[in-house]
């Protein structure tokens, strides 16, 4: 009798243990199956001719080809990044679009301002700010203002007018747009010095810093990617997509003493006043010279 019972006892402890392995199995399967595919890396053949504002990019050439496809490789598995930029670009490139077209600038550069920011009003480790990444200087010098209370690195329109400027005249210097691209990031007292030293006068033939050299190569590819988003897997629903919230702009030239009470004023609050005008870098905005500024007030977008 006791026997039978233990023989029992043990069977159903067999039965227990081998059903709980199986489970462990199957689902440790399962698991690696889902984090493989999740890591999984994809790879869609891309055109072999390209070109950055109609300037035709030298495939032929070994090492283009190779940089080219290490740019393309990284930005169509960087998902996060890249599904982000094409959501903010339905958003913030019918803003910069008009004002490169009105500066004659190639509509290609505005894949320069993804690769500079990712299109929000970011800040770099040396200070850069803003979604043409201008440093404090040549802000300035551009015509930006900037100080403690209003930084025009932020203000979207004003610092792509900027940044056409300086586009404008590194196409004057370099006589092409590829060129006039790479200074952007090296400068163009750097990238002239490098071709000098080695006697070329093509981005494609210069050896320059790890970061410039990549440059273009990044512009190219977040261009390729950003235009034929559904081949590179990034289908995004339109509704899925960022859009412009409808606003008006109201004219100061006076000092503001309390943003806060001014956005009150105006029907909406402090959140949704800096959110709009990023240029605003304190809580006031003094005014002694009577300066015009435009502050916008959204008109929609914050109820239902």
């Amino acid at each position: 009798m006791k026997n039978g019972i233990l023989k029992r006892v043990v069977l159903i402890a067999l039965v227990v243990v081998t059903s709980a392995f199986f489970i462990h199995a199957t689902t440790k399967t399962t698991t690696e199956t889902a984090t493989e595919k999740k890591n999984e890396t994809v790879h869609v053949d891309y055109p072999q001719e390209m070109n950055f504002a109609n300037e035709e990019v030298p495939t032929y050439m070994a090492d283009v080809e190779e940089r080219l496809d290490r740019e393309m490789v990284t930005n169509m598995n960087y998902h996060t990044n890249t599904t982000l930029v094409i959501k903010r670009a339905n958003k913030v490139f019918p803003i910069i679009e008009p004002i490169l077209a009105k500066n004659g600038i190639p509509d290609d550069f505005k894949y320069l301002a993804v690769i500079e920011s990712s299109l929000v009003n970011a800040v770099s480790p040396a200070g850069a700010r803003g979604v043409w990444q201008f440093m404090p200087a040549t802000a300035k010098e551009k015509g930006l203002e900037v100080n403690d209370y209003v930084d025009e690195r932020y203000h979207l329109e004003k610092s792509t007018e900027a940044a056409c400027d300086y586009l404008k005249d590194a196409y004057a210097k370099f006589g092409n747009w590829t060129l006039a691209a790479a200074s952007y990031n090296g400068g163009m007292a750097g990238v002239s010095r490098q071709l000098d030293s080695q006697k070329v006068n093509s981005y494609y033939d210069v050896l320059l810093t790890e970061e410039t050299a990549r440059y273009v190569y990044r512009i190219l590819a977040l261009k390729e990617i950003m235009k034929n988003p559904k081949k590179y897997n990034f289908d995004i629903p339109k509704h899925a997509l960022y859009s412009e919230v409808p606003v008006k702009k109201i004219e100061v030239d006076t000092t503001i003493n309390d943003l806060a009470d001014f956005a009150i004023t105006q029907g909406i609050n402090y959140k949704i006043l800096k959110i709009h005008n990023q240029w605003l870098r304190d809580k006031r905005l003094p005014n002694k010279s009577g300066k015009k500024y435009e502050i916008e007030i959204p008109t929609a977008g914050y109820s239902k």
